[in-house]
Protein backbone atom coordinates (compact mmCIF):
# COMPACT_ATOMS: atom_id res chain seq x y z
CA UNK A 1 0.00 0.00 0.00
CA UNK A 2 3.00 1.89 1.28
CA UNK A 3 4.47 1.61 -2.68
CA UNK A 4 1.13 2.67 -4.60
CA UNK A 5 1.04 5.88 -2.51
CA UNK A 6 4.55 7.05 -3.01
CA UNK A 7 4.19 5.92 -6.83
CA UNK A 8 0.67 8.09 -6.78
CA UNK A 9 2.74 10.94 -5.52
CA UNK A 10 5.64 10.95 -8.06
CA UNK A 11 3.21 10.77 -10.90
CA UNK A 12 0.85 13.31 -9.44
CA UNK A 13 3.59 15.69 -8.60
CA UNK A 14 5.55 15.06 -11.80
CA UNK A 15 3.08 14.95 -14.14
CA UNK A 16 1.41 17.76 -13.34
CA UNK A 17 4.61 19.73 -13.62
CA UNK A 18 5.44 18.50 -16.76
CA UNK A 19 1.15 18.81 -18.09
CA UNK A 20 1.56 22.65 -16.87
CA UNK A 21 4.87 22.83 -18.82
CA UNK A 22 4.08 20.85 -21.92
CA UNK A 23 0.94 22.54 -21.93
CA UNK A 24 2.44 25.90 -21.95
CA UNK A 25 4.48 25.14 -25.16
CA UNK A 26 1.59 23.78 -26.75
CA UNK A 27 -0.93 26.63 -26.18
CA UNK A 28 1.34 29.06 -27.11
CA UNK A 29 1.85 26.64 -30.37
CA UNK A 30 -1.84 26.92 -30.97
CA UNK A 31 -1.99 30.44 -30.60
CA UNK A 32 0.53 31.17 -33.11
CA UNK A 33 -0.87 28.74 -35.55
CA UNK A 34 1.85 26.37 -35.56
CA UNK A 35 0.59 23.03 -36.70
CA UNK A 36 1.05 20.33 -33.23
CA UNK A 37 1.67 16.58 -34.10
CA UNK A 38 1.97 15.28 -31.08
CA UNK A 39 1.16 16.27 -27.47
CA UNK A 40 3.19 13.78 -25.21
CA UNK A 41 2.81 13.29 -21.21
CA UNK A 42 5.23 10.65 -20.29
CA UNK A 43 7.92 8.96 -22.48
CA UNK A 44 8.87 5.00 -23.70
CA UNK A 45 6.04 3.11 -25.18
CA UNK A 46 2.64 4.54 -25.30
CA UNK A 47 -0.36 3.27 -23.10
CA UNK A 48 -3.16 5.43 -24.25
CA UNK A 49 -3.49 8.02 -27.47
CA UNK A 50 -6.08 9.62 -28.90
CA UNK A 51 -6.15 11.81 -32.22
CA UNK A 52 -7.54 14.83 -32.26
CA UNK A 53 -8.11 16.13 -35.77
CA UNK A 54 -4.44 17.37 -36.34
CA UNK A 55 -2.78 16.89 -32.85
CA UNK A 56 -1.99 13.22 -31.37
CA UNK A 57 -2.39 13.24 -27.66
CA UNK A 58 -0.45 10.40 -26.04
CA UNK A 59 0.33 9.20 -22.41
CA UNK A 60 3.63 7.19 -22.16
CA UNK A 61 5.08 4.76 -19.91
CA UNK A 62 7.50 6.13 -18.29
CA UNK A 63 6.11 9.50 -16.13
CA UNK A 64 8.93 11.84 -15.75
CA UNK A 65 8.86 14.15 -18.96
CA UNK A 66 6.99 14.87 -22.05
CA UNK A 67 7.02 16.82 -25.29
CA UNK A 68 4.99 18.50 -27.79
CA UNK A 69 5.97 18.01 -31.28
CA UNK A 70 5.73 20.61 -33.79
CA UNK A 71 5.59 20.47 -37.41
CA UNK A 72 8.80 22.17 -38.79
CA UNK A 73 11.11 21.82 -35.24
CA UNK A 74 13.40 19.76 -36.22
CA UNK A 75 13.55 19.54 -40.01
CA UNK A 76 12.64 22.01 -42.84
CA UNK A 77 9.08 22.23 -43.91
CA UNK A 78 7.64 24.50 -46.49
CA UNK A 79 4.26 24.63 -44.97
CA UNK A 80 3.39 27.80 -43.70
CA UNK A 81 2.09 26.98 -40.32
CA UNK A 82 5.46 25.11 -39.70
CA UNK A 83 7.91 25.88 -36.61
CA UNK A 84 10.51 26.98 -38.74
CA UNK A 85 8.14 29.07 -40.74
CA UNK A 86 6.41 31.33 -38.51
CA UNK A 87 8.35 34.49 -37.02
CA UNK A 88 10.86 34.44 -34.67
CA UNK A 89 8.98 36.31 -32.17
CA UNK A 90 6.28 33.41 -31.88
CA UNK A 91 9.15 30.75 -32.08
CA UNK A 92 11.04 32.66 -28.72
CA UNK A 93 7.14 32.53 -27.03
CA UNK A 94 6.61 29.63 -27.72
CA UNK A 95 9.91 28.33 -26.04
CA UNK A 96 9.90 30.38 -23.25
CA UNK A 97 6.35 29.45 -22.34
CA UNK A 98 7.00 26.17 -20.52
CA UNK A 99 10.24 27.18 -18.38
CA UNK A 100 7.70 31.06 -17.81
CA UNK A 101 4.75 29.04 -16.38
CA UNK A 102 6.72 26.79 -14.09
CA UNK A 103 8.23 29.68 -12.08
CA UNK A 104 5.24 31.36 -12.06
CA UNK A 105 2.75 28.65 -10.85
CA UNK A 106 6.00 27.69 -8.72
CA UNK A 107 5.88 31.50 -6.39
CA UNK A 108 2.22 31.12 -6.67
CA UNK A 109 2.18 27.97 -4.78
CA UNK A 110 4.56 29.83 -2.36
CA UNK A 111 2.25 32.57 -2.23
CA UNK A 112 -0.87 30.52 -1.49
CA UNK A 113 1.00 28.28 1.16
CA UNK A 114 2.20 30.93 2.80
CA UNK A 115 -1.39 32.91 3.60
CA UNK A 116 -3.13 29.44 4.20
CA UNK A 117 -0.27 28.19 6.69
CA UNK A 118 0.75 31.30 7.70
CA UNK A 119 4.59 30.90 6.54
CA UNK A 120 7.63 32.80 5.26
CA UNK A 121 7.38 32.10 1.14
CA UNK A 122 10.82 33.87 1.47
CA UNK A 123 12.33 30.76 3.00
CA UNK A 124 11.06 28.74 0.43
CA UNK A 125 12.39 30.83 -2.39
CA UNK A 126 16.26 30.34 -0.27
CA UNK A 127 15.45 26.62 -0.70
CA UNK A 128 14.85 27.04 -4.22
CA UNK A 129 17.88 29.13 -4.39
CA UNK A 130 20.72 26.40 -2.80
CA UNK A 131 18.80 23.72 -4.92
CA UNK A 132 20.14 25.52 -7.56
CA UNK A 133 23.67 26.86 -6.61
CA UNK A 134 24.26 22.47 -5.63
CA UNK A 135 22.49 21.79 -8.98
CA UNK A 136 24.79 24.58 -10.65
CA UNK A 137 28.14 23.25 -8.77
CA UNK A 138 27.32 19.52 -9.68
CA UNK A 139 27.02 20.46 -13.14
CA UNK A 140 30.25 22.45 -13.55
CA UNK A 141 32.14 19.40 -10.95
CA UNK A 142 31.43 16.93 -14.62
CA UNK A 143 34.35 19.37 -16.07
CA UNK A 144 36.40 20.02 -13.09
CA UNK A 145 36.70 16.62 -11.13
CA UNK A 146 35.05 16.28 -7.82
CA UNK A 147 31.71 14.63 -9.44
CA UNK A 148 31.45 12.42 -6.24
CA UNK A 149 31.00 15.61 -3.73
CA UNK A 150 28.63 17.81 -6.25
CA UNK A 151 25.75 16.42 -4.20
CA UNK A 152 22.94 16.98 -6.31
CA UNK A 153 19.78 15.08 -7.44
CA UNK A 154 18.35 13.38 -10.20
CA UNK A 155 15.09 12.07 -11.15
CA UNK A 156 15.59 9.03 -8.64
CA UNK A 157 16.80 11.39 -5.44
CA UNK A 158 13.85 13.26 -6.30
CA UNK A 159 11.10 11.01 -6.53
CA UNK A 160 12.49 9.47 -2.88
CA UNK A 161 12.15 12.69 -1.54
CA UNK A 162 8.70 13.44 -3.16
CA UNK A 163 7.58 9.28 -1.36
CA UNK A 164 9.25 10.87 1.83
CA UNK A 165 6.82 13.80 2.13
CA UNK A 166 3.86 13.85 4.95
CA UNK A 167 1.16 16.08 4.84
CA UNK A 168 -0.16 18.23 2.48
CA UNK A 169 2.06 21.51 3.39
CA UNK A 170 5.18 19.03 2.46
CA UNK A 171 3.91 17.73 -0.36
CA UNK A 172 2.59 21.10 -2.24
CA UNK A 173 5.93 23.18 -0.60
CA UNK A 174 8.14 20.23 -2.87
CA UNK A 175 6.20 20.83 -5.56
CA UNK A 176 6.48 24.75 -5.68
CA UNK A 177 10.04 24.05 -5.13
CA UNK A 178 10.70 21.53 -8.11
CA UNK A 179 8.70 23.85 -10.33
CA UNK A 180 10.40 26.97 -9.75
CA UNK A 181 13.64 24.61 -10.44
CA UNK A 182 12.09 23.23 -13.28
CA UNK A 183 11.50 26.48 -14.46
CA UNK A 184 15.02 27.78 -14.43
CA UNK A 185 17.31 24.75 -15.48
CA UNK A 186 15.29 24.46 -18.34
CA UNK A 187 16.34 27.75 -19.00
CA UNK A 188 20.06 27.44 -19.25
CA UNK A 189 21.84 27.57 -22.53
CA UNK A 190 22.47 23.61 -23.12
CA UNK A 191 20.92 22.17 -26.54
CA UNK A 192 18.22 20.00 -25.86
CA UNK A 193 16.61 22.28 -23.23
CA UNK A 194 14.53 25.21 -24.08
CA UNK A 195 17.15 27.63 -23.07
CA UNK A 196 19.50 25.98 -25.88
CA UNK A 197 16.73 26.23 -28.52
CA UNK A 198 16.33 30.49 -27.21
CA UNK A 199 20.28 30.48 -27.50
CA UNK A 200 19.48 29.30 -30.92
CA UNK A 201 16.86 31.77 -32.16
CA UNK A 202 18.94 34.65 -30.57
CA UNK A 203 21.89 33.80 -32.81
CA UNK A 204 19.39 33.55 -35.74
CA UNK A 205 18.20 37.05 -34.40
CA UNK A 206 21.74 38.63 -34.58
CA UNK A 207 22.90 36.65 -37.84
CA UNK A 208 19.43 37.86 -39.41
CA UNK A 209 19.55 34.31 -40.60
CA UNK A 210 19.14 30.50 -39.86
CA UNK A 211 21.56 28.47 -39.11
CA UNK A 212 22.31 25.30 -41.44
CA UNK A 213 20.39 22.42 -40.81
CA UNK A 214 23.86 20.67 -40.28
CA UNK A 215 25.33 22.63 -37.72
CA UNK A 216 22.00 23.13 -35.91
CA UNK A 217 21.99 19.55 -35.70
CA UNK A 218 25.83 18.94 -34.48
CA UNK A 219 24.80 21.33 -31.64
CA UNK A 220 21.79 19.76 -31.01
CA UNK A 221 24.05 16.48 -30.73
CA UNK A 222 26.58 17.89 -28.57
CA UNK A 223 23.97 19.52 -26.04
CA UNK A 224 22.11 15.99 -25.87
CA UNK A 225 25.51 14.30 -25.31
CA UNK A 226 26.04 16.38 -22.35
CA UNK A 227 23.17 15.66 -21.10
CA UNK A 228 22.79 12.19 -21.53
CA UNK A 229 26.15 12.25 -19.03
CA UNK A 230 24.44 14.18 -16.79
CA UNK A 231 21.43 11.82 -16.45
CA UNK A 232 24.45 9.31 -15.88
CA UNK A 233 26.00 10.66 -13.53
CA UNK A 234 23.48 12.05 -11.21
CA UNK A 235 21.12 8.74 -11.33
CA UNK A 236 24.69 6.94 -10.27
CA UNK A 237 24.97 9.33 -7.44
CA UNK A 238 20.95 8.67 -6.57
CA UNK A 239 21.20 4.93 -6.24
CA UNK A 240 24.61 5.14 -4.53
CA UNK A 241 22.81 6.98 -1.98
CA UNK A 242 20.54 4.17 -1.53
CA UNK A 243 22.66 1.99 -0.80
Amino acid sequence: MGFIIGALKIIILIGFLVFIHEGAHFLIAKKSKVKVLEFSLGFGKGIWSKQKEETKYSIRAIPLGGYVRMLGEDEESNDERAFNNVSIWKRLAIVFAGPIINIAFGLFLFWLLASIYNKNAYDGLIVTRNYLIILFRGIASLFTGGAKEAGFVGPVGISQIIVNTTGAFDFFYLMSVISISLGITNLLPIPGLDGGKIVLLLLELIRKKKLSEDTEFKITAIGMLLLLTIAVFVTANDIGRLF
